[in-house]
């Protein structure tokens, strides 16, 4: 009995112990959800170790940052490599078209204004594609819109083919212009350039107001404002340059006028010295009525002579083309009747002509 006893009191005590171990085994497993055992492998950081976990951070996240790099560096190289491919077939185009086909298309002539490809070399300088294009689109836009020229046809073509060589000898000439005029100080200003669009505004060569000079340089020649002070600079700079290098031609017209002043009969000296053979023989008589609008004139002559009261002799007028000594011999109203003395300049090509020899010229077209 005693022994039944011990063995009950014995199985007590075993489930208390073993409910005791249950509850510590569920109570520990609590604990490490909410934190987790210490790592006896894992770096302590401290002040002096910082600097060092820092940068083995960083140097681990370098390997996703230099991929990304890599991708931007060859987009730039792709789309640097396409540019360059793209303006390489542009110019590739513009030279074949150029220089092989002769073209003067309203894209290529777009180019040649902003790439300066040469059309010759007078010289020591380059002669511009682009003003070779310029004189012969303007000719070919005067010549189908006024005259109704068809340049498909046999005659067409020939005149065409005629005039690219005029238009490329007059822009290597004009190179030589310039070569010319650096050389002996002579230039255009620009106000030299209003004053003369201004003379033929004036006169109403041009149309009178803005719109209609603009329409009237579009019509005829394809030209903007721009465009026509860039001749009328051009044309400006010429005369000067012969006014310049032909002195005997001053001198004869220095030596009339001197004779003038000293009471020498009009009549008389334009038949001595003047070079306007279908006149000198009666005076110098124009032998027409003279207006401010007449265009048989050139505009310098008419301002010079509807200045001038009957019977008044005047200075020396340099026209551009030749010096003139002028005589009204009546007015009437707004017109004059009026007498002149022509002193011719030399044609510039015997300036030019003179330099060639020493500074040979090179075309890169055969037009």
């Amino acid at each position: 009995m005693l022994s039944l006893h011990k063995t009950i009191r014995n199985q007590k005590q075993m489930k208390k112990k073993l409910k005791n171990a249950l509850a510590k085994r569920r109570h520990g497993k609590s604990s490490g959800a909410d934190q987790a055992p210490e790592n006896p492998n894992a770096p302590r950081i401290t002040n002096d170790t910082v600097a060092a976990h820092r940068e083995e951070v960083l140097s681990s996240a370098r390997k996703y940052i230099y991929p990304l790099q890599h991708s931007k560096h060859r987009i730039v190289l792709v789309t640097t490599s396409i540019i360059i491919a793209g303006i390489i077939g542009l110019l590739s185009y513009c030279i074949i078209a150029l220089y092989r086909l002769n073209s003067s298309s309203a894209f290529l002539y777009r180019v040649t204004q902003v790439v300066p490809f040469p059309v010759a070399k007078a010289g020591t300088n380059y002669v511009a594609y682009e003003n070779y294009l310029f004189e012969l689109r303007h000719y070919i836009y005067f010549y189908e819109n006024q005259q109704k020229l068809d340049f498909n046809t046999e005659a067409g073509k020939q005149q065409l083919e005629d005039y690219k060589k005029r238009a490329l000898t007059k822009v290597i000439n004009d190179a030589y212009v310039k070569q010319l005029a650096a050389k002996n100080h002579v230039s255009v200003s620009g106000q030299e350039v209003e004053d003369e669009v201004t003379l033929l505004r004036r006169q109403n060569r041009l149309g009178g107001s803005e719109q209609a000079y603009e329409d009237a340089l579009k019509q005829n020649f394809g030209w903007s404002p721009d465009d026509f002070k860039r001749v009328i600079k051009q044309r400006l700079l010429e005369q000067k340059v012969v006014s310049k290098l032909d002195t005997t031609t001053h001198k004869n017209a220095e030596a009339a006028l001197a004779e003038l002043k000293a009471g020498a009969d009009f009549a008389a000296v334009a038949a001595k010295y003047s070079d306007d053979q279908a006149s000198k023989g009666n005076g110098g008589d124009f032998g027409f009525v003279i207006d401010k609008t007449n265009r048989d004139l050139s505009p310098i002559t008419t301002d010079a002579l509807f200045q001038l009261k009957t019977g008044q002799i005047s200075d020396i007028v340099n026209t551009g083309y030749a010096l003139e000594i002028y005589k009204v011999t009546e007015v009437t109203g707004d017109k004059v009747k009026a007498a002149h003395i022509t002193f011719t300049f030399k044609d510039i090509n015997s300036y030019i002509n003179d330099f060639k020899d020493k500074h040979k010229a090179r075309a890169y077209i055969t037009p």
